[in-house]
């Protein structure tokens, strides 16, 4: 009887051996196969994320050169956020997609795209914490929580803090909680290297999980301690699909040249991406302007359209959007980036 149960466990090995061996190539060619669908797609608009090292607060100098090509995308469709604004700076909404036009290098283009969703935002907060911050700190921890109140609840944020230099002090989270908790141990000194924060900021992005990308800036002037120049990062900017808006809490006297510079650079690096800046000299009105920032994102328009001349010359081509409102409506304000980089 042993020398029998012996066979039949054999013989039951055997039988199943096929079996093992029919499940494990059954799941190395599914795997295989998912593999492939990951990684060929003859649709992808979207140029794929590409991971990057976590950014840190002393990053190379050799990683943004004046002289480097810019970053492209295969732009098939373009995508155009766009923000109205009655005289007020109230925001308008309601409108048709009949109701817009854009023109790309001056050639009108069909609107294939309309949306007025609330679509996931990757936001990151660019957050001023150089010394001449100290009495104006508190206020703008206050806004920033206001800020991420109006957020939709699949929202990321993430946040740099910039004096001397940049640093990452909160990561990619959902959770509000965390970035109040760490803006408690931010504290103002040191001097401001505002370019460098708007640089690690953008390249921090690159790592978001939502198509809809956006930077937040919170600062009392302009820049004095970069690395990185205006033009470089202007360059940049203009290659990320990322909108920029700012918060400038300005003296009405400005003490230094820096200063007096500051809302200049901070409204061109703003419109450049279709973002605009609030300029505060009562800090009574700071966390009405952040909130007001994070509602225009819960309520923009996208239009999207495929080049009727696709250009392959990696050249900065210009985008403008013209509004056609419907009669009665006061003259409106149209927020919206001005071109793309074509790919090669």
């Amino acid at each position: 009887m042993e020398s029998q149960r012996k066979w039949i466990s054999h013989s039951a090995n055997l039988r199943s051996r096929p079996l093992l061996l029919l499940a494990l190539m059954t799941l190395t060619l599914t795997w295989a196969a998912k593999t492939a669908a990951q990684t060929y797609d003859a649709e992808v608009h979207i140029q794929p994320r590409k991971p990057v090292q976590e950014a840190s607060p002393a990053f190379a100098d050799s990683s943004l050169k004046s002289h480097d090509r810019p970053i492209v995308k295969n732009v098939d469709v373009v995508l155009v956020p766009v923000t109205v604004t009655d005289p007020m700076s109230r925001l308008v909404t309601g409108l048709e997609k009949d109701n817009f036009q854009v023109f790309d290098g001056g050639d009108q283009q069909q609107i294939r795209h309309f949306s007025s969703e609330d679509a996931p935002v990757s936001i990151g907060i660019i957050f001023d914490a150089s010394g001449s911050m100290a009495d104006k700190i508190d206020r703008s921890r206050d806004a920033v929580i206001e800020f991420c109140k109006t957020a939709n609840p699949q929202d990321e944020f993430f946040m740099i803090a910039f004096s001397d230099q940049p640093a990452l002090v909160a990561d990619f989270t959902q959770n509000i909680d965390d970035i109040q908790a760490k803006l408690l141990f931010v504290n103002a000194r040191g001097r401001t290297a505002l370019l460098d924060a708007v640089y690690l900021g953008i390249n921090k992005l690159r790592q978001a999980s939502y198509t809809k990308k956006a930077l937040l800036i919170i600062s009392d002037g302009g820049d004095n301690h970069s690395r990185y120049t205006e033009d470089e990062i202007k360059s940049m900017v203009r290659e990320a699909d990322v909108q920029i808006y700012g918060i400038g809490l300005y003296d009405r006297s400005p003490g230094t040249i820096e200063e007096e510079m500051g809302p200049g650079l901070l409204d061109q690096i703003t419109e450049i991406t279709g973002g605009h800046a609030f300029r505060i000299e009562n800090l009574d009105e700071l966390s009405a302007a952040a909130t007001k920032i994070g509602i225009e994102l819960r309520n923009q328009y996208v239009l999207g359209y495929r080049p009727n001349h696709p250009m392959h010359d990696g050249k900065w081509h210009k985008i403008k959007v013209k509004l056609q409102p419907p009669k009665g409506l006061p003259p409106l304000h149209v927020y919206a980036k001005t071109g793309y980089y074509a790919p090669e």
